[in-house]
């Protein structure tokens, strides 16, 4: 018997990665509840703050000055972080409808996905102009923009944008300021860069005081910005504005920053909305229909105390949010919160300077003004910066948890559970007893002439996501298949889940499994039995069965001198996931080395099997050159290793560099021994990758060397992007048998 942690009872899950949220997961973090689990459901990473993407379009700010990174905030928060869209929501059974995962439970539920373009009336809006938001992708598009200009600066650049309101009005001041700075760096003329402005109303920023909008009518006048006021656009063209007055514009770029709408999944699914689809809330921040759901930012239109839609209020919200969410859970009366009516504005002017607004009160640009806005701006996203993980002791649980066999999870949560996969499960004839039926043992034949190629791995969960989880163990125990030359036939399971409810277990267990599957059947292989137990976090493994023709098995033994080496993926998942454990590790990293393990290595198999495969290994624990040495030793051969044509996942030299290593790292440098110019590579920056542990790492394999550019082009074509041929076979000799090569 064993204390544990307290078992998961309740589930909090916040969809969306805005302010509000990024506040709620920094003070879950610092004050944990127990018995709760937190998720994070959002579809980008990186989470941009309003307050300085202005300053990042004028290039004032790089990308992470002014993107909350939520992967190590969210392990900070010790929360799930689900990389999925919302789509739908079921208010009666409580869970949230995703794109591409199955569906998650919930207790309590927070919304704060911000806005989508409202749905534009006028023809080729659509089609042609850049909406602003979502804002994650209209800085993809500037930053397209911005190359394009820089590499032609000699054509003439003409800009429109849509719309009168602060966000426009920014807009057009720090898009100048930086087009312009392009420009001169260039040695082109400002006259190269046009710039216009349109607004239906008689005046700019209409929710402000008469007086700040023509203070800035004036200042947009003087830096040569054309205004077109009272202009309803009527037509947008590729590359023009035609408007109800008979204006017509010709423009190449075209920015719509109007009005803005709700995801129309948020009424759909039943949620009292406004007019426009926003979530009606109370003083509360809690739904006026589902009591179990809170909106936040601008997803939510507040019933009493109606505010504009501008981040600033989001930020306000953050903390009563984050305190009802956790005095609901508490069982505690919730506290109202009322906003404030009026709100300063600093609008930056992309040269370092900003305006200021508040009621009558204004102020022209100055530095000091800009300087004090970058400080605000800053000191908020100070706090999701630099974050470490507290050493909480845990406190003792008055129930225990058994071992053994007693451990197990029980049987009406396992029953449940593979009476909803089964339906998702590929049929295979060569099955006789499987998940179906409720013997103790699975029962498969083997086709004459054919031998069962048997394997088995096991870890803990490496990302939190467990739907995610399962399809990378999957795709990891099924590359020693694949290495073989075997096709899979069937797996079976072992799996831990955390101590909680049965509800909860059933839920987590269901992910856990879909994932696996969802690989399984890909490959064509069907998950057949298994076991669970307990224990205090998530571990999943394999045992993957295949089958294969006995004089077709790939063997490590198989290298002759003349062959070149080829590496299907690239190397990098120990570093950067001992750094993600760290919270050092950039969102965007993290995503790359998902998007890495996630690619199967089947297809890649076909494409040695095609090009002449004469030994191959999956990359995966040992490294590298632990996995290269065993084939070196097996074959008696020597190889010449190219480091400089090793692909590396991104980020992952930055982590080596800061001497960020897995556990088994050391371990794996016992290997070491076999490098023949070891003195002279010891140095190379590169160098601690070779023996940097892989999860579903790559294939590596020897080729004939004729076969080696046309099997890397069809490698290319199957989506292994990072293949390369990184060495070639020679012949033994009394030196130790692995040379690298520095060129």
């Amino acid at each position: 018997m064993q204390g544990a942690e307290p078992p998961i009872t309740q589930d909090l899950v916040l969809i969306g990665g805005g302010h509000s949220h990024a506040i709620a997961l920094k003070k879950f973090g610092m004050n944990p509840i127990d018995g709760v689990r937190l998720t994070l459901i959002t579809d980008v990473s990186h989470t941009p703050y309003s307050g300085m993407l202005p300053g990042y379009v004028a290039g004032l700010y790089d990308f992470d000055d002014c993107h909350i990174d939520l992967r190590p905030l969210t392990q900070f928060a010790q929360a799930r972080m689900i990389v999925d869209r919302a789509v739908g929501l079921d208010g009666v059974k409580n869970q949230v409808v995703l794109q591409d995962h199955p569906p998650i439970a919930f207790d309590l539920l927070s919304i704060d996905i911000g806005s989508n373009p409202a749905a534009v009336m006028v023809p080729g809006a659509m089609e042609h102009a850049i909406a602003v938001k979502p804002i994650s992708q209209f800085l993809t598009y500037w930053d397209q923009m911005v190359a394009a200009i820089t590499q032609n600066p000699e054509r003439l650049v003409t800009v429109a944008i849509v719309g009168g309101g602060a966000g426009g009005v920014e807009l057009a001041f720090n898009i100048q300021a930086r087009l312009l700075k392009v420009l001169s760096q260039a040695g082109q003329p400002a006259s190269h860069l046009e710039l216009h402005l349109f607004h239906r109303g008689d005046r700019l920023l209409p929710e402000r005081h008469p007086g700040f909008s023509r203070q800035v009518q004036k200042l947009l006048v003087q830096r040569g910005i054309h205004l077109h006021l009272q202009q309803s656009v009527r037509e947008v063209k590729e590359t023009s504005v035609h408007c109800e007055s008979g204006l017509t514009v010709e423009c190449d770029r075209i920015f719509w920053v109007t009005q803005a709408a709700a995801a129309p999944w948020l009424k759909a699914s039943g949620l009292a909305t406004d007019e426009r689809g926003f979530i009606l809330v109370n003083d509360r921040l809690q739904s006026i229909s589902h009591p179990q759901v809170f909106a936040a930012g601008d997803v939510a239109t507040m019933i009493d105390q109606a505010r504009p839609k501008a981040g600033v209020f989001a930020v306000r919200q953050g903390k009563p949010l984050t305190e009802n969410l956790r005095r609901l859970l508490l069982s505690q009366p919730l506290k109202p919160f009322v906003p404030q009516k009026e709100f300063l504005i600093l609008l930056g002017t992309g040269d370092r300077q900003a305006l200021a607004s508040r009621g009558a009160l204004r102020l022209p640009p100055y530095p000091w003004l800009w300087h004090w806005k970058d400080n605000i701006d800053q000191k908020f996203m100070d706090q999701f910066r630099n974050l470490t993980l507290k050493g909480m002791e845990n406190e003792p649980s008055a129930e225990m948890h058994c071992a053994g066999c007693a451990s197990k999870v029980g049987g009406a949560v396992l029953g449940r559970v593979l009476a909803r996969i089964e339906l998702g499960q590929v049929e295979r004839d060569d099955i006789l007893v499987g998940l179906a039926a409720a013997d103790d043992s699975a029962v498969v034949t083997i086709p004459a002439g054919m031998v069962m190629v048997q394997t088995v791995d096991h870890f803990r969960a490496l990302v939190n996501d467990p739907f995610l989880f399962g399809q990378i163990c999957a795709n990891h125990c099924l590359s020693d298949l694949f290495a073989m030359g075997a096709m899979p036939q069937s797996a079976l399971a072992i799996a831990t889940l955390p101590y909680a409810s049965e509800s909860k277990q059933e839920e987590t267990l269901y992910q856990l499994l879909s994932g696996s599957i969802k690989v399984l059947n890909q490959s064509q292989a069907m998950l057949i039995g298994g076991h669970t137990t307990e224990g205090s976090e998530i571990s999943l493994g394999l045992s993957c069965n295949g089958l294969a023709d006995p004089e077709k098995l790939w063997r490590k033994n198989g290298m002759k001198p003349g062959q070149v080496l080829i590496l299907t993926k690239a190397l990098g998942t120990g570093t950067l996931f001992a750094a993600d454990m760290r919270l050092q590790a950039k969102g965007r990293w993290i995503e790359a080395a998902i998007a890495s393990m996630l690619l199967s290595n089947q297809a890649a198999a076909e494409c040695l099997r095609s090009h002449g495969v004469a030994a191959c290994t999956d990359v995966t624990g040992f490294g590298l050159l632990g996995h290269l040495w065993e084939m070196v030793r097996a074959s008696e051969v020597a190889v010449e290793l190219e480091i400089g044509a090793i692909a590396v996942l991104p980020g992952a030299q930055e982590t080596i560099q800061k001497g960020i290593l897995s556990s088994l790292h050391p371990q794996n440098l016992q290997v070491a021994s076999c490098i023949h110019n070891y003195s002279q590579v010891i140095s190379h920056p590169l160098y601690p990758l070779l023996f940097d542990p892989q999860t579903s790492g790559g294939l590596l394999a020897a080729i004939p060397v004729e076969q080696a550019s046309a099997c890397l082009a069809a490698l290319h074509r199957s989506g292994y992007t990072e293949s390369r041929v990184v060495g070639k076979v020679t012949p033994r000799s009394q030196f130790p048998p692995v040379t690298i090569t520095l060129n």
